[in-house]
């Protein structure tokens, strides 16, 4: 809902695609910072740590509400928000994902894998559909209503959780050295730095889509509004969670290395077929699919992390996988920046070729990856 909301203002506002993918950026400014939080994730209790990013968001969303209804919201403002937005959620992925092996047994990480990512998914069909339709009845106020009492219950919610988890870690060492002997942990791991590196590339050339790009396609390729807008972020979301439900009914998922190189290949063949496209409805059908092979991406490698990281290391390296998503800081605005000069489906069919290559290459060099 934030990010229809963010990409919808910005767009009718400033009428600048190049701002649209900058605003997206900021979203994950900071992320070179995660493998601190990851490291903080290492040392306190998880879902108390989750509870406060949640409680922390809502004074935030809060605050944009305030602003929108004073009307003295500008820019500058949307962009101080976002940025300290961008801080506190460095702390939240460390801490949720760790958390799925903190209450799992080893052999149903994939399971919870999958239902991790089915929640996400859930919210990627109903967030755009409810903003869509709540920024066009009562306009972005409505909207960070929503998005205000959400996160407060998510942080009430982060407080009952329950983990098997007994001790962290020794609090006498430095969150420096704790930092350090994560990233010594990572090279040692040839399957953990080539995750590292592929999330890298995929927040680089595949995220865009349907993020900063998707209002772009929206309103100058499809002839939508928010609404539209909506039902496109909603029709990629609904292929995500079917991906994420299917996956998450097998109980003990194998050569997840394997099917991780095709759903990603799979995710970018869509994106050029995406591009293609001046029907609405069709864009909504490829978008299916498209969500489908980005959900079974997330599902494989989050599976692929579980089962590889020693448990003391778990924070740090969800830690190190949130700071290859600042890679979408780049893509973003290099996508925002092809559309502005070209068009959205240049920017779209660009992302997909380099991401294609990159992927191919990456798992040539690295069979650990394909064999785990």
């Amino acid at each position: 809902m934030d990010a229809l909301a963010l990409g919808w203002l910005v767009l009718t506002e400033t009428n600048n695609p190049f701002l649209v993918g900058l605003i997206a950026s900021a979203r994950m400014a900071f992320n070179f910072l995660a493998l601190f939080s990851g490291a903080v994730a290492d040392r306190v209790p998880r879902q108390r740590l989750l509870a406060i990013v949640m409680f922390l968001m809502t004074f935030l969303s809060l605050a944009m509400l305030a602003l929108l209804l004073s009307g003295r919201l500008e820019i500058w403002h949307i962009f101080a928000l976002v940025l300290t937005a961008s801080v506190v959620r460095l702390f939240q992925m460390p801490a949720a994902q760790a958390l799925v092996a903190d209450i799992l047994p080893e052999d149903r990480l994939s399971n919870g894998a999958a239902l991790t990512t089915m929640g996400m998914n859930l919210n990627t069909v109903l967030g755009p559909l409810v903003g869509g339709f709540l920024f066009q009845a009562i306009k972005p106020q409505g909207v960070y209503t929503v998005i205000a009492l959400l996160y407060l219950s998510a942080g009430i919610l982060a407080l009952y959780i329950r983990s098997s988890r007994t001790g962290s870690q020794s609090r006498e060492d430095s969150v420096l050295k704790s930092m350090l002997e994560g990233l010594k942990y990572v090279k040692g791991q040839q399957v953990l730095w080539a995750m590292i590196l592929l999330a890298v590339i995929l927040n680089f050339t595949g995220w865009p889509l349907h993020t900063s790009l998707m209002p772009v396609f929206a309103r100058d390729v499809l002839g939508q509004g928010p609404t539209g807008l909506g039902m496109l972020m909603a029709a990629f979301g609904i292929g995500a969670l079917i991906g994420s439900t299917g996956l998450a009914s097998v109980r003990n998922i194998r050569n997840a290395g394997k099917w991780l190189i095709l759903s990603v290949m799979i995710w970018h063949g869509t994106m050029i077929v995406f591009s293609a496209s001046h029907s609405f409805y069709l864009s909504l059908t490829i978008l299916l699919f498209t969500g489908m092979a980005f959900s079974s991406t997330q599902v494989m490698m989050l599976t692929v992390i579980l089962r590889t990281v020693l448990p003391e290391f778990r924070g740090r390296i969800m830690g190190l996988r949130s700071m290859a998503i600042y890679s979408f800081t780049f893509g973003s605005m290099n996508s925002g920046a092809i559309a502005s000069t070209w068009s959205a489906p240049v920017a779209a069919n660009v992302n997909a070729a380099i991401g294609i290559g990159l992927v191919g290459l990456l798992s040539l060099f690295t069979p650990k990856l394909r064999r785990a």
